[in-house]
């Protein structure tokens, strides 16, 4: 039994305790100690169901066990739904109200009560109410069994003094050995009436020491995987005051249903300049609003009062739609300076929903308010307007797209918006966070370091957040949640976060100045669902690491138990042939510029609209979850990805050159295997493709022993976080636009030029040659491309009346020929291939 109370993993042997220092990840074996620190450890732990007979842990009491504190230690297996999870032992103590209260014998008025939880040094206190004697409550505290200091169990009713010293009334005390256990699916325990004893100084005492009045409880047993549990009171967040206590509980959110809004702005009539711009020709535009979106069309110069544009116009919604689009006619008089013609708002619901790719929407025309040099035009002037100015619009919400709020890369949903074309489910998602080991101070509470941490997983449409654990370096949580899964491509991301939202006074956040407190991040991990094996369960600890100007730092551990459950593998495998994303992002597709704006707009309203959720989930927390900042410019990344690059032609790199000592005769006996394999290949040209395919297969299965058996992390080397230069991490963490002296800027702009340059010639490189391959049979050089078509006449003639054997073999042999008989000089076909013409000779 750990010190905590909660049961413990059972103790590793050395292997384990090897295996797990050296992690299961890639790079292993006997590598940097300080890269191993950074690996994925396998872990131990003691899930739901996987108590052993006769072990010493949390099990439903046995029925002559009492029921009670006794049967916590109990030699059964346990049974739980939650079996991703430790289970660990509450005590619950619902209190729902009370009744017949007697009077304040000072003022005679009713008493302002209120009720007192008190288990051991530990209490939990409801609200009051003011001169209510019949009050109701209906509050849940949970003292979790490391917290247990007393078989005793009091609840207290007092009256609220306005001096500050409560009054006492009366108590009802429990024996906990006497508390019922309860495990879901049970029906929750009803809860009694209980008479209020032991009377000290107020009230009239009945017969037994009983006093007027009654309480309402209920108290029981329980896990976590109790219905109040996430709701309750917990003796583990005992010094959470006022609006503190509701951040720490544990919440499930939902993201909002978002949509796009595509509004193709046709045509305007009757648009007029304003008084003091006539006698030119107005340069009209449309601007659209909806709520911080801003969207413009061009501007149609022409000297016309219907000005014609023909134009989509793209936003982001979200339901419910609170917003409308504001639509507004403007002339630019000059480059700064703008004057309003008209102006039309419009509720969203006013647009039909397209589920489809049909091309015809029901276009409308739209009166427009006009507005003069004071503003709108009102009164005996709006009257006297003889025609008003119209906008003729084509908008509707699409349904049939999936709006992205997250990078393509990490996508957790791929479903279009209209629920009308969601396929069914075809896996379950289960995660079981249990807890985190090490985790760095991350605040100053009391003049020492601390750490309140917490939890957010998402995917798909749901959050969840675990409940903060305080003053702990070592949280348990316990928790276990459940998504169901549309296509295993997908990704789940999960969060740690220190809480600085507690109500103690002093968070110690480190903002100063008055600014606001931010959650800490502590750092997040990502796993793939199709990477997991069906109904395997998946116990590792995770690294949490995070980037910061001083380097790459290891902030701890996070242990998950992780299973992916199949419902329909045929419908599962039929996805693999199908898109990821909904058709229309292929048939009516938006650009990468467009694409990256829209995913911009998502993420704020996603993280508007959780961050008005009581308790909110707040800004910072979704933006790190959905990785707002990942469009930065950083060299660090740049660098990662040209590596990742680079490595993707290795393999090919690496059978150039052994194709290359073959050629050479390096090894006498391969090159001699080769040529026999040629020879076979040449007389039984049938048996190219077989033999190909055949040799993938055996690779496959050679492959199949050496298969990833842990989920991907997230690897400090790849990423290029250990070798990063500290001026390249405070570039990247720079603020945009940056915040930093000139001659810093001015050195970053030289580098940037000149790895941009690097860029810029590989890119180049590689267009020449698509060009020289275009100008063969262009003509662009008479010359070249006479010698070309004479050589594909005279080819043509040799395949023709040669043998296709004889040719192959002819080749092979030139090609495998002895060093001695090969020549130093570039051969001929590649000569002929670098004198061609590129279009680079017209870049300026």
């Amino acid at each position: 039994m750990s010190k905590s109370g909660l049961p413990m993993a059972r103790k590793s042997s050395p292997a384990t305790k090897k295996k797990m220092s050296g992690g299961h990840g890639g790079g292993g074996g006997g590598g940097d100690p300080h890269h191993e620190d950074f690996q994925l450890k396998d872990t131990n732990p003691l899930l739901g169901e996987q108590w052993p007979k006769g072990a010493a842990g949390p099990a439903r009491p046995v029925a002559n066990a009492g029921g009670g504190l006794a049967g916590w230690l109990g030699v059964d297996k346990p049974s739980s739904t939650y079996d991703l999870v430790e289970q660990m032992f509450f005590l619950y103590v619902r209190v729902v109200k009370a009744k017949d209260l007697p009077p304040n014998p000072i003022t005679g008025a009713a008493m302002d009560p209120y009720v007192e939880v008190r288990l051991g040094n530990y209490k939990g206190t409801t609200r009051h109410f003011e001169r209510r004697p019949h009050p109701e409550w209906d509050q849940v505290f949970a003292f979790s069994k490391s917290r247990v200091q007393s078989n005793v169990l009091e609840v207290f009713l007092k009256d609220r003094e306005m001096l500050g010293r409560d009054d006492y009334v009366g108590k009802v005390v429990f024996d906990l050995a006497e508390v019922p256990t309860r495990v879901p699916p049970d029906s929750p325990l009803a809860p009694q009436w209980y008479r209020l004893e032991e009377r000290h100084h107020r009230g009239d005492v009945g017969a037994g020491g009983k006093v007027r009045g009654e309480l309402m409880l209920a108290v029981w047993i329980g896990t976590q995987a109790d219905e109040a549990f996430p709701e309750a009171w917990h003796s583990d967040a005992a010094v959470v005051r006022g609006e503190g206590v509701a951040s720490v509980r544990s919440k499930a959110y939902v993201s909002p249903k978002l949509w796009y809004l595509r509004v193709n702005v046709i045509e305007a009539q009757d648009v007029q300049p304003q008084q003091q711009a006539r006698g030119r020709s107005p340069e009209v535009f449309v601007k659209a609003m909806v709520g911080h979106q801003i969207l413009k069309t061009s501007v149609v110069p022409a000297p016309t009062l219907n000005p014609r544009w023909n134009e989509d116009l793209v936003f982001v919604v979200a339901e419910p739609f609170e917003e409308q689009l504001v639509l507004s006619v403007e002339d630019r008089v000059s480059p700064g300076k703008d004057d309003l013609l008209g102006r039309v708002a419009l509720p969203l619901t006013l647009f039909e929903k397209r589920l489809d790719h049909r091309p015809f929407v029901q276009s409308r025309w739209f009166d427009l308010e006009k507005f003069g040099v004071g503003g709108a035009i009102e009164g005996e002037t709006r009257r006297e307007l003889r025609f008003a100015s119209r906008v003729h619009l084509r908008a509707c919400l699409e349904g049939a797209y999936h709006v992205m709020d997250e990078s393509t890369m990490y996508i957790s949903d791929t479903r279009p918006t209209a629920r009308q074309l969601w396929k069914p489910p075809v896996g379950v998602l289960e995660v079981g966070i249990l807890g985190a080991a090490g985790l760095q101070p991350m605040k100053t509470r009391d003049g020492r370091g601390t750490t309140d941490a917490y939890c957010v997983a998402k995917y798909g449409q749901k959050w969840v957040r675990t409940r903060t654990m305080i003053g702990t370096f070592n949280p348990t949580w316990n928790e276990q949640y459940t998504w169901e899964v549309f296509d295993p491509c997908t990704v789940i991301t999960i969060g740690v976060f220190d809480n600085c939202h507690l109500g103690t006074g002093n968070n110690g956040n480190g903002n100063g100045g008055g600014q606001p407190a931010r959650d800490n991040r502590i750092g997040k991990i990502r796993i793939r669902l199709s990477t997991l094996e069906t109904d395997r369960v998946y116990t590792h600890a995770y690294p949490l690491i995070a980037l910061h100007k001083s380097g790459v730092k290891k902030m701890g551990e996070l242990r998950l138990a992780v299973r992916f459950t199949c419902l329909s593998l045929i419908n599962m495998l039929h996805l693999y042939t199908q898109p990821l994303l909904p058709r229309m992002h292929y048939l009516h597709p938006f650009t990468v510029t467009q694409l990256d704006a829209l995913r911009y707009q998502a993420m704020g309203i996603v993280a508007a609209r959780l961050g008005r959720a009581e308790p909110p989930l707040r800004r910072e927390v979704v933006e790190y979850m959905l990785d707002v900042e990942s469009h930065m410019w950083s060299m660090r990344r740049s660098k990662a990805n040209f590596f990742r690059a680079v490595s993707l032609f290795s393999g090919a790199a690496a059978a150039a050159r052994w194709f290359n000592d073959v050629c050479q005769w390096k090894n006498v006996a391969t090159t001699a295997l080769v040529h026999v394999l040629l020879l076979i290949l040449i007389w039984y040209p049938e048996l190219i493709l077989p033999t190909v395919f055949l040799y993938m297969f055996l690779i496959g299965l050679w492959n199949y022993r050496r298969r990833p058996r842990h989920p991907p992390h997230m690897d400090t080397k790849m990423s290029w976080a250990e070798a990063a230069h500290p001026d390249e991490l405070d570039e990247e963490f720079d603020t945009f636009p940056t915040s930093r002296q000139q001659d810093v800027v001015y050195m970053r702009y030289d580098r940037l030029r000149s790895v941009a340059g690097r860029i810029q010639t590989v890119v180049g490189d590689m267009a020449t040659q698509g060009e020289r391959l275009q100008s063969l049979l262009s003509w662009r050089d008479p010359r070249a491309t006479c010698l070309f078509v004479i050589f594909c006449l005279l080819a043509a003639v040799v395949l023709y009346v040669t043998p296709f054997r004889v040719v192959a073999l002819v080749a092979g042999l030139y090609v495998l020929r002895h060093p001695r008989f090969r020549s130093r000089l570039p051969a001929v076909p590649s000569n002929f291939f670098r004198r061609l013409p590129s279009r680079a000779d017209s870049m300026l």
